[in-house]
């Protein structure tokens, strides 16, 4: 649920008003939404998401490059289904890189059925020794005639099995380190690309294992030059990185509603839950951790809009920032719901299980202080 009024210096009319509508959209289609139960469910849901939001016209800011369309889409969805927000997310990492480094005609086969919800994506970056340390990539891609051949495995994948396009990176010079890394679009129908095993979290999120085995792709697959891969990897997820903070953001927001509807309500003592101070002081905390966070968000975001090459340290500190603060919302929230707050049938106990993986996933917030440390004595370094 977006509130346009403390970010307006940050966007225009036309973000004020598309603001509205995914709000209205998520709160009408998506919050009713029912959890699903098992693994098996979330995959059902999860597809029946990606084509909702495709028909409504959602993922057109992927395809736009727009990152406060994207920031107020994903801060909407993520308050309303997490699942949905999932979902989202997941398209944009598959395809942003082939925006960036694609031809033509990987571009024409993807990009569109993934912005009509017609085609899932799925971002394969990590693996069982490369999580925060991606430079340790293993999975290898080696050049045999007119392609490269595949081999490795992929761990913590989301939409792992479910996904019709794998944007796959993978080492084609180990000598290289990160500068040998190369990035493949691979269809989840090509031969030796197989679905290893789900991997199930305590919030409804298809994940899983996926492996390569002598999987053949074309040399048309892959996305830039050899060797471009880590640094399209970097460029992506310094781009969507502050898009994970909108999410949290809605999660938080989400949160922070159902904690006043509550202590607006709830009466004990004689007197409702609102009326005593230490509720009074989480509430306070709770809103100023939000607004703080969200102008961090559409600071990056607009950064970004307005032709800044990198936002590295303005989406380092959005997402750490907002993740943490979320937490600590969310957490709030469930403590002044009380017994309410850990029922599984619970909006906030949903969110409470959905918001911890934003602490870890596209950066740990331990990485994301080292790269505003990083940034900071470079620039000072440079003023020496």
């Amino acid at each position: 649920m977006p509130d346009s009024a403390a970010i307006r210096a940050f966007l225009t009319e036309s973000h004020v008003a598309l603001a509205a509508r995914v709000t209205a959209y998520a709160a009408a289609e998506l919050s009713s939404l029912a959890e699903p139960p098992d693994d098996r469910a979330a995959r059902v849901q999860a597809r029946e998401l990606l084509v909702r939001l495709g028909e409504a016209g959602w993922f057109a800011p992927i395809g736009d490059l727009d990152l406060r369309t994207a920031c107020l889409v994903r801060e909407a969805l993520a308050g309303a289904s997490p699942l949905a927000d999932a979902v989202f997310a997941l398209q944009a990492l598959g395809t942003v890189p082939i925006l960036l480094a694609g031809d033509r005609a990987l571009k024409d086969r993807w990009v569109p059925a993934a912005l009509a919800g017609r085609a899932m994506a799925s971002f394969a970056l990590t693996e069982v020794e490369a999580g925060s340390d991606a430079a340790a990539i293993a999975t290898s891609a080696r050049r045999d005639g007119s392609g490269y051949v595949l081999s490795g495995t992929k761990t913590f994948i989301s939409n792992a099995g479910l996904a019709d396009f794998y944007t796959v990176f993978a080492s084609t010079d180990p000598s290289q380190g990160n500068k040998g890394i190369s990035a493949f679009v691979v269809a989840a129908d090509a031969p030796g690309l197989t679905f290893v095993r789900p991997l199930v979290l305590s919030a409804p999120h298809p994940l899983g294992e996926i492996a390569f085995r002598d999987c053949r792709v074309p040399s048309s697959s892959r996305l830039g030059a050899e060797g471009d891969g880590f640094k399209l990897a970097l460029a992506t997820l310094d781009r969507l990185r502050a898009t994970v903070a909108a999410a949290a953001c809605g999660m938080a927001a989400r949160a922070l509603h159902e904690a006043l509807e509550h202590a607006t309500h709830r009466r004990q003592f004689g007197r409702t839950l609102g009326e005593f101070q230490l509720i009074q002081e989480k509430l306070a905390r709770m809103a100023t951790d939000l607004t703080a966070a969200r102008l961090l968000t559409y600071r990056a975001a607009w950064e970004k809009d307005g032709g800044a090459e990198r936002v590295t340290i303005e989406a380092a500190m959005a997402k750490a920032f907002a993740t943490e603060a979320a937490q600590r919302i969310v957490d709030d929230a469930v403590q002044i719901l009380g017994g309410r707050g850990v029922l599984a049938s619970h909006p906030v106990d949903r969110l409470y299980r959905a918001i911890r993986a934003l602490r870890i996933y596209e950066g740990t917030t331990e990485i994301q202080h080292l790269i505003v440390a990083g940034q900071l004595l470079k620039q000072a370094g440079s003023k020496a």
